[in-house]
């Protein structure tokens, strides 16, 4: 297995380097998807029967799009109580490190008389999307569910797609189950965003979506974003390594593999100060390949992929940030130092034994992270995700006759006399 390996890049060179997927949707998946919205839209549970059939491919009628109770029992007895084990020890570590989240209400008199408040409220209704198909996302279902339910929201929804013979899969109903979440439906893609987004006659309307997907999903939660909050901007999966001399090349070969095995489209990128290194990791790619399950996904995503030698320490901080990942590992023999010069990642993990799978999983972390450099701007899925905050405020008499000349001459320089007007009725009674 072959990656492209850049030594001693100048800083010009770097956009080409890191270059990701193009954004935005193909032409063809965007008017796809806006025909869907629009249908689903228009004639609700038709058009959501309709597509279920013609692109899960089963049929049934409305009521049978929502899970029953007998499923979600029968989901739990079909799988083997060491995976259910290792779904409750993982869901018992995310509920720790979500409940840690949670903040006290503001409040704050500025001046005499002037009282400022900020509330957290929980979103009443939020919608999760689960991907299904060939590799169905149960560890999401952990990583949504859960800090919506600590938020305390109202109602929650999970949408996922269901086989041909229209069964969800067992692993995603059962964390489901245990998360507390037991209105779940039948329906995949586009399909189910546009249900969430506009509500249908069987599935809800949510006011918020959650969740990663295809191209057809990203694309149609930006279509709808303008009817119902979504939780980021979304794109392939993608992972830094940034290793020294100290760090073990099979351990950053591990790694490397875990995320191009995610998608054609995923991609990884190695920056280290020690060729040697590089070319350790080499190897051991070639070695673990051999065992893997996914090639034909890692072939096309390793083509997006690449090793960088860079000078020094600083000069790879540098480069992380330019870059922004997803995922971040620093395995460096001064990781604690390392990390304090990282601003720009989704979720960071140091040291060689910290993998990148354990946030995948179970390690506690939110797993549902901004890509393709929206860690420059955007945190991942938290606690805070599930919640809004509300600004109450309450002014004494005495405290406007303080504010008051203040606000009065900020509105009248804006040009507003019926704001100042606001404030002279009050003090004239």
């Amino acid at each position: 297995m072959d990656i492209k390996t850049y030594r001693f890049p100048e800083k010009r060179e770097w956009p080409a380097i890191a270059c990701r997927q193009k954004p935005g949707a193909p032409e063809q998946v965007k008017n796809i998807v806006a025909s869907i919205l629009a249908d689903v839209r228009e004639s609700g549970d038709l058009k959501v029967l309709e597509y279920v059939k013609a692109l899960d491919g089963f049929d049934t009628d409305a009521c049978g799009l929502k899970v029953t109770d007998a499923e979600l029992n029968a989901a739990e007895s079909a799988l083997d109580d060491s995976l259910k084990n290792a779904v409750r020890t993982a869901a018992e570590n995310i509920r720790s490190f979500h409940e840690a989240q949670k903040t006290e209400d503001v409040v704050v008199e500025t001046m005499p008389g002037v009282i400022c408040r900020q509330k957290n409220i929980p979103i009443d209704r939020v919608g999760l999307y689960i991907p299904g198909g060939t590799a169905p996302l149960f560890s999401t279902v952990l990583m949504l569910a859960i800090p919506a339910s600590i938020a305390g929201c109202g109602k929650v929804i999970l949408c996922t797609p269901a086989g041909k013979d229209g069964a969800v899969s067992p692993a995603i109903l059962y964390a489901a189950k245990i998360c507390g979440v037991t209105e779940i439906y039948k329906a995949g893609g586009a399909v189910a965003v546009a249900a969430m987004a506009y509500g249908t006659q069987t599935i809800p309307k949510v006011d918020k979506i959650f969740g990663p997907g295809n191209s057809f999903v990203t694309e149609a939660k930006q279509q709808v974003s303008q009817y119902c909050a979504i939780d980021m901007p979304a794109g392939p999966s993608e992972v830094m390594i940034m290793a020294d001399s100290s760090a073990d090349p099979a351990f950053a070969a591990s790694d490397f593999l875990s995320q191009l095995e995610h998608g054609k489209d995923s991609q990884a990128i190695l920056l280290s100060t020690s060729e040697r290194l590089i070319d350790g990791v080499a190897r051991e790619l070639e070695i673990q390949y051999a065992g893997l399950s996914r090639k034909s996904i890692i072939d096309a995503s390793v083509l997006r992929s690449s090793a960088v030698l860079l000078r020094d320490e600083d000069e790879m901080a540098a480069f992380a940030n330019f870059y922004a990942p997803e995922h971040l590992i620093i395995a460096t023999e001064n990781y604690s130092r390392t990390v304090e010069k990282i601003r720009n990642a989704g979720s960071v993990f140091l040291g060689n034994y910290s993998t990148e799978s354990a946030g995948d999983y179970a390690s506690g972390t939110n797993h549902t992270l901004p890509t393709s450099g929206w860690a420059a701007s955007c945190s991942g899925v938290n606690l805070s995700a599930f919640m809004k905050k509300m600004t109450i405020q309450e002014i004494s008499r005495s405290g406007l006759e303080t504010l008051g000349p203040v606000i009065e001459a900020m509105a009248l320089a804006e040009g507003l006399d019926a704001h100042a007007n606001a404030v002279k009725v009050r003090l004239s009674r």
